[in-house]
């Protein structure tokens, strides 16, 4: 989640005045707990101590990862264009949270085993067929890994050029739990076992 600063530093008098606010409301102090510390975050971020969520932008980033083949998870690479569309028709929760909201909602496509007609919901950007297994061999090329960070910022730009006042980003893709324990296991030197438990319907072996 990334909110849209009126400048590049967190504005500290916004900040005090919205955790002000927040003990005049009609509510226990604390009584909203995390989401009291959020809008006082966002209010610190905006600039404002009242903070707006009137221009929102979703992107959800989908791509089918190559790990799956190892036996990770107990659903076939054949769910992740499934559910693509599956958000791009609205069925999804992320879905109806995005129309509730008026957010403008995408599912950025970086690369599926199945392939995917077109759809206005969803933005091509395909890197290949997913990424290759990396229980064998690296994940992505260093190309690849430019393009889809430059895919990522570029979804950014855009939300920031259309004023949006939040970015809400999000991903899917069978396989994903593996391949995010293996980025924070990389980058937090912590042991995979001690960052993680079965995956969704995962028994045994998996």
């Amino acid at each position: 989640m990334l909110a849209f600063a009126a400048g590049k530093k967190t504005d500290a008098v916004a900040e005090a005045g919205a955790r002000a606010r927040q003990q005049r409301l009609t509510k226990p102090a604390g009584a909203l707990g995390g989401l009291e510390a959020i809008a006082i975050r966002l209010a610190g971020l905006q600039g404002r101590v009242c903070p707006r969520l009137e221009r929102c932008h979703i992107s959800v980033f989908a791509a089918d990862h190559g790990i799956a083949a190892a036996g990770v998870s107990a659903y076939p690479q054949a769910v992740t264009a499934q559910m693509i569309l599956n958000f791009a028709s609205g069925g999804a929760a992320i879905s109806v949270l995005a129309r509730h909201s008026s957010a403008r909602f995408e599912v950025v496509n970086l690369g599926t085993v199945e392939p995917l007609p077109a759809h206005p919901v969803v933005v091509a950007r395909v890197l290949g067929p997913g990424t290759a297994d990396i229980s064998r061999q690296p994940a992505m090329t260093e190309d690849q890994l430019g393009a889809a960070l430059d895919t990522g910022a570029g979804r950014v730009d855009q939300a920031r050029g259309a004023n949006a006042d939040l970015f809400i980003a999000g991903e899917m893709g069978i396989g994903n739990t593996t391949s995010a324990t293996a980025l924070a296991a990389a980058l937090l030197d912590r042991a995979p076992e001690t960052l993680l438990g079965p995956g969704t319907g995962v028994e045994g072996r998996g």
